[in-house]
């Protein structure tokens, strides 16, 4: 099996490889692929860069040029949910478009003429992490993630998006990668460690807790990799 692990920044990436001794670099398409051969399966490791356009590109050549076929994705991101705290993993369940504005239109925030305003990620993945969670003795959360150009940090945009997608998180790429699996029919999941918390400045806690955020969710990803690898 081929599986496709993707980050947006290299700090999510890096403790992924700190898992794997040896990997092969691959250069393609003005970007990184970091290939592993793990138990019976190859793993394509990627950061795309910030954005859903490069997380597009990224995801799009995960699935069509390495023909992988699931996609995890570990990151951060910034919470809504006031319960959400530092460190907190939250997968999504559906992901959708904060900045997406046809409304102009007649059509909700969000919406995707010939598609919806959300994307839903694979149960069966979702599963596992509920299984991952349980024998790490760890909580992991569920909720709608929110993705869009643009860093966060207005407390009321904030509420705007909760209110709006009923989101628990926002980050930046999550959607597009949901987008882009959907289409192709490749499982996806999305993992988010919390980085900033809706409580707080968001310009000045994400440096410090990036890393740390990156790690906890890059664990919890190599744990799901050990149970969907065949």
């Amino acid at each position: 099996m081929k599986i496709a692990i993707m980050g947006a920044m290299v700090e999510e990436i890096e403790p992924l490889l700190e898992n794997f001794k040896d990997y092969e670099e691959i250069v393609y398409g003005k970007n990184r692929y970091y290939k592993v051969l793990y138990k019976n399966s190859e793993l394509y490791i990627a950061y795309s860069k910030i954005g859903k356009v490069n997380a597009t590109l990224t995801a799009s050549t995960l699935i069509q040029h390495f023909g992988c076929e699931k996609l995890l994705f570990s990151g951060v991101a910034g919470a809504i949910d006031s319960s959400l705290k530092i460190g907190d993993l939250i997968y999504a369940s559906s992901l959708a478009q904060h900045d997406l504005d046809i409304t102009i239109f007649g059509h909700p925030h969000g919406y995707v003429p010939e598609g919806g305003v959300f994307t839903n990620s694979s149960k069966e993945l979702n599963n596992i992490a509920k299984e991952v969670a349980i024998d790490l003795k760890i909580t992991i959360k569920e909720g709608i993630v929110a993705t869009g150009d643009q860093f966060i940090a207005s407390n009321e945009k904030k509420e705007w998006i909760a209110k709006t997608f009923n989101a628990s998180a926002i980050e930046m790429e999550g959607a597009a990668v949901g987008v882009v699996c959907d289409a192709l029919n490749t499982p996806f999941f999305i993992l988010r460690a919390i980085s900033d918390a809706a409580d707080m400045d968001a310009s000045f806690s994400f440096d410090e807790f990036l890393k740390s955020s990156a790690k906890v969710s890059a664990g919890f990803v190599i744990s799901m990799v050990n149970k969907v690898a065949k």
